[in-house]
């Protein structure tokens, strides 16, 4: 009998002759997030299983599981030689002292095991209760749970707790992608949700020293942080966009200012992915939440760039994308009193309905490539790993 963390995933049984690769590359990751901890990871049917670990780190092991994308649910279980005396012999010494109430739930994966999965369960059902006189069977809202996994590699599992963990897909099944990441509280969680989906990123974060203070910039570096917890290693560019915003400021009519700052901010995201071979720009956009989040809006600042840009958050309203970025604690940061380029030079009444060609216009008061130019070159690059 050994203590043992199993490990669940989901949607990677739809990969069909894929999944080997999208679990080498799971299996990969854990390797990386539990890269200070000795342990032995396997795979068995479906499962994952890491033993031979100092039981003083568990928790710390768990939690670091559990921001690992692609996995569904960690449990602290146990592994006995699979045998029907085995099984019983574990589950009369389960404590159920503090339940009124339980039910079993049984896998049998290994079709060579003596009874299926509901003889087990009421087998079991009855060793529990022959040996604990204060409990009861509640089949639809017990206080525990017994999970019985009988798998094909010889060994059965028994635990009473799921962990659930981030879900999605492995980080990096989906190639990489440039997250603009602001001081709100939406591109963080923008940046979560894409990786969820397998993407690696990169981040772009636009300041406008003076205007914008130096907290606002490390605030910024604390989010990259953060959400590399669940992101790996994060590339962070630093764009200076003092210039452009004084330029805009100085050259396009008011109401076009943040029509035109996007768009410049998307050129710039585009010439950053091609050079660094990103395949997609990632925005913390949600539909109409302000005037630069319209549909028209978003055409007019799509039409500058070829590259897809994504915008996972694009129909959560406010409430929802603030209770992400309280689970993933980029939250308290968000809020922080430090304002970001977009709140530089802000118009009183911005345009909601921009047109491309108007937009184009007001852009021809500016030497675009050359503010582009230089801006690019003036860039600080900072590496951010937190994983």
């Amino acid at each position: 009998m050994e203590k043992v963390l199993l490990l669940k995933f989901g949607e990677l049984f739809l990969k069909g002759k894929n999944r080997h690769d999208f679990i080498k590359l799971l299996k990969n990751n854990i390797n990386k997030k539990l890269k200070d901890f000795a342990f032995r990871l396997t795979e068995t049917q479906g499962r994952l299983v890491i033993s031979s670990y100092n039981e003083n780190d568990e928790d710390e092991i768990v939690e670091k599981l559990k921001q690992v994308f692609g996995l569904i649910g960690v449990s602290k279980a146990v592994e006995i030689d699979t045998s029907l005396k085995n099984i019983e012999d574990f589950v009369k010494s389960i404590d159920f002292s503090s339940y009124k109430t339980f039910k079993v739930e049984s896998k049998r994966a290994d079709k060579r095991f003596e009874l299926k999965s509901m003889e087990l369960n009421a087998h079991l059902g009855e060793v529990i209760l022959n040996s604990n006189k204060n409990i009861k069977v509640d089949l639809y809202n017990p206080d525990v749970v017994v999970n019985v996994e009988v798998r094909v590699n010889g060994k059965t599992y028994v635990y009473t707790k799921l962990e659930k963990c981030a879900g999605g897909l492995p980080l990096g099944s989906a190639g990489k992608a440039l997250l603009l990441l602001s001081g709100g509280i939406d591109s963080p969680v923008a940046g979560y949700m894409m990786s969820k989906r397998g993407l690696r990123l990169e981040a772009v974060h636009f300041h406008s020293y003076p205007y914008t203070s130096v907290q606002a910039k490390e605030k910024v570096i604390e989010l990259a942080k953060q959400i590399s917890c669940y992101c790996d290693e994060i590339k962070l560019h630093i764009i200076s966009f003092t210039t452009i915003q004084e330029q805009i400021h100085r050259h396009c009519d008011e109401e076009y200012m943040i029509t035109i700052m996007r768009r410049i901010m998307m050129r710039i995201a585009e010439r950053l992915c091609k050079k660094n071979e990103l395949g997609a720009i990632v925005t913390g956009e949600s539909l109409g939440q302000v005037a630069s989040q319209t549909m028209q809006s978003m055409t007019v600042t799509n039409s500058v760039v070829t590259l897809p840009v994504f915008r996972p958050v694009l129909a959560f309203d406010k409430e929802q994308i603030m209770d992400i970025a309280r689970e993933i604690k980029t939250y308290d940061t968000s809020i922080l009193p430090y304002e970001d380029c977009c709140t530089v030079f802000l118009p009183k009444n911005p345009v909601i309905k921009p047109t491309i060609e108007r937009a184009v216009k007001n852009e021809q008061n500016l030497d675009l490539e050359l503010l582009i130019e230089t801006a690019l070159q003036n860039e600080e690059t900072i590496i951010i790993n937190n994983f």
